[in-house]
């Protein structure tokens, strides 16, 4: 450890540390441009420049590292004529059109402009003018901002992995852009518009819609994949007008699927805001007594099952649960991708390596599935631990890019033998296996093999838990914690399709083909989004998104977190779990809950896991003994669930947005082939 002085504060950092960081530990605030904590340093922008104690200049911060006895000042007239020299400079070539820029009160340059600049400039020359770029659906440019900072194009290579960003030219010359005029091919690409300084990249769904101080804001946390990042829903009039990432360094750090965060213009599109009931074959406008009365008079005990969806909240699943079990029936089943997992434990479907855990490891084997478009936060995680070297990865299933090197070991099951060698050495080696690859006949024992490989690699030890299992959405996990499977001699979701229940309650289960539900079964859709579900369904009862309601996820580490209303229903949804607790009274089984306090002290007290809050799994295995499957896996190589990024559920399917994306990226992909 260093002991520097800032300003007459004797502060300890780390040996290695940056002045900077020194002054932030001082509690100095730093003006910066280029400096982000999660990127290499470039030490280009000249904005944190501070006085050093026999130092012949004013020196980067960022880029200087301390020296114990170091004493530094950082509001001296020397470091303040500096900054505004640089301000000076930066503001050149920036066009000062504050009042009417779309990045106005966020903006990092304006902000600093006021705080250490000065009130006037020496430069009355022609402002240079930059054409703007197109790099996608997602981002718009204005590059007469940019200040060349050059965050974006480290974010691409170093994070996102996909170098498509740089400068070209020289000088005064000098352009930010893609090489070639193109769409960024990130999932992650949104974040370059957190990164951006200026707003030389702005969100182009968002741009000149709203002012910052217009919204009103909430912390959630999202559930269009299972990395359960935190986020923080941006409204204004009842509508959801953006999203953003929150820092969560457990989980998605400050970065955010692009999925996640464009698909919001989805929320208001396809809705159902009312009940309906068929009669005479036809869907009609209803009262919700009307559509309670049409579920009492054919719903008959026993013979009902449910399917619940892969967004869905804890506490409806919770009370569905509930309801059907007072009803006497244990048809329940949440795995409507057909997985074959195994609930008995919760280390059998959870990602037990956590996903900060991930830095820990220095052999992973991927089986079955694809990061990068099921979690892509995940997999910029798995990147971020390769580049800081030590590590190698390697791949059983198909070859897709994973924006690092990868040793591709095979495509099936009959290459597990190869994917134990390729761990053997390892001193905290992970398997991550993909849910998809248990989304078939042989799932089981798909699942009992990857176990066994993974317990032969010694990644099951008291101190380290290599086996995970990577799971797609935010609602999947919550379901097997809750026991949303099949009870004693209950149903899987095959045989209810097939006949096996007189009524089917669909809650938020919209993915599966509804045409093998058998013809006379009694649907009820429960959910948000008129699709194809919906139109099957003999009552509709409208429920809430997951930015309309309070509720609770478990993401695939098996955190519990909480997402709260941003926005209240459209029309005369409710939250789904009000909904069940009505449906209850008139079905004659009255749920002894009519708060959500009240359920979720039901709830912990049945399930204690929900009552720990905002925590990992403990690390380590104590009992390694697997799963049990009847055979083994058959030779079949694994296909990937998600070949879409950008339409996997109701509210992505119904956004514009990834619609346009979809069209974009998909379309010269399905050509090439």
């Amino acid at each position: 450890m260093a002991k520097v002085t800032i300003d007459g504060i004797e502060v300890e950092v780390p040996n290695g540390s940056s002045v900077l960081q020194a002054c932030e530990a001082a509690g100095k605030e730093i003006p910066r441009f280029c400096y982000h904590e999660r990127l290499s340093v470039a030490g280009n922008c000249r904005m944190c420049l501070v006085e050093v104690e026999k130092a012949p200049k004013p020196v980067a911060s960022c880029a200087y590292p301390v020296m114990d006895g170091m004493k530094v000042f950082t509001d001296t007239p020397v470091v303040r004529n500096a900054r505004r020299g640089v301000m000076e400079f930066l503001l050149i070539n920036h066009p000062l059109d504050c009042p009417i820029c779309d990045q106005g009160g966020e903006c990092d340059l304006q902000d600093q402009a006021v705080s250490y600049g000065k009130d006037g400039s020496r430069y009355h020359e022609q402002k240079r003018s930059v054409k703007d770029k197109y790099v996608g659906p997602l981002i718009k440019t204005v590059m007469n901002r940019c200040i060349h900072c050059t965050r974006c194009i480290r974010f691409a290579a170093e994070v996102a992995g996909v170098p498509e960003m740089g400068a070209t030219g020289r000088g005064e010359n000098m352009e930010v852009g893609t090489y070639v005029e193109k769409a960024l091919s990130s999932e992650l690409s949104g974040n370059l518009i957190d990164l951006c300084p200026v707003g030389a990249l702005t969100s182009r769904p968002y741009a000149f819609v709203s002012r910052p101080w217009e919204l009103s804001k909430t912390d959630s946390v999202d559930v269009l994949d299972a990395t359960g990042a935190a986020i923080r829903v941006d409204v204004r009039g009842g509508e959801v007008l953006r999203m953003l990432p929150r820092v969560n360094d457990d989980v998605n750090e400050e970065w955010l699927g692009d999925r996640s965060r464009f698909s919001f213009d989805g929320l208001k599109r396809k809705r159902l805001d009312r009940p309906w009931v068929r009669r005479d074959g036809q869907l009609k406008p209803a009262s919700w007594a009307e559509a309670f009365g049409a579920i009492v008079q054919n719903v008959r005990g026993q013979r009902i099952g449910a399917v619940a969806g892969d967004t869905m909240d804890a506490e409806s699943l919770f009370a569905l649960k509930a309801m059907l079990n007072a009803m006497g029936s244990t048809n329940l089943d949440a795995r409507q991708d057909g997985a074959k997992l195994d609930a008995s434990r919760p280390d059998y479907y959870l990602f037990n390596s956590s996903i900060a855990g991930i830095e820990e490891a220095d052999a992973i084997l991927i089986i079955g599935s694809n990061p990068r478009v099921e979690a892509p936060v995940i997999n910029a995680r798995i990147r971020k631990r390769w580049v800081a070297g030590g590590m190698r990865v390697g791949v059983i299933g198909e070859a897709v890019d994973l924006t690092y090197p990868v040793t591709h070991l095979g495509a099936g099951p009959a290459d597990f033998a190869a994917g134990a060698e390729f761990l053997k050495g390892a001193a905290k080696p992970m398997v991550i296996l993909g849910r998809g690859a248990l989304a078939r006949a042989d799932g089981a024992a798909v699942l009992a093999a990857a176990w066994e490989l993974a317990k032969g690699a010694e990644a099951l030890r008291e101190d380290w838990h290599g086996f995970n299992l990577l799971h797609q959405f935010g609602g999947q996990v919550a379901a097997l914690d809750l026991g949303f499977v099949p009870g004693e001699g209950g149903l899987d979701m095959e045989a209810m399709l097939a006949g096996g229940v007189d009524a089917l309650w669909l809650l938020g289960a919209d993915g599966f083909d509804v045409s093998r539900i058998k013809p006379g079964t009694f649907v009820i859709y429960q959910g948000h989004h008129g699709e194809a579900a919906a139109a099957r369904a003999d009552v509709i009862l409208p429920g809430a998104a997951y930015t309309e309601k309070d509720g609770t996820y478990v993401n695939t580490e098996g955190r519990v977190q909480r997402g709260r209303m941003a926005v209240p229903p459209p029309g005369e949804a409710r939250e789904d779990w009000r909904i069940i607790r009505a449906a209850s009274q008139f079905l004659g089984v009255t749920l002894p809950f009519d708060t959500l306090e009240a359920l979720r002290a039901e709830m912990a007290a049945a399930h204690p896991v929900f009552a720990r809050l905002d925590q990992a799994p403990l690390p380590g295995c104590t009992d390694d003994a697997g799963p049990e499957a009847a055979g083994a896996p058959s030779h079949a190589p694994f296909g990937l669930p998600i070949r879409n990024y950008w339409q996997v559920d109701p509210i992505t399917r119904a956004s514009s947005t990834m619609a346009e994306c979809a069209a974009t990226y998909l379309r010269p992909a399905l050509a090439a082939e």
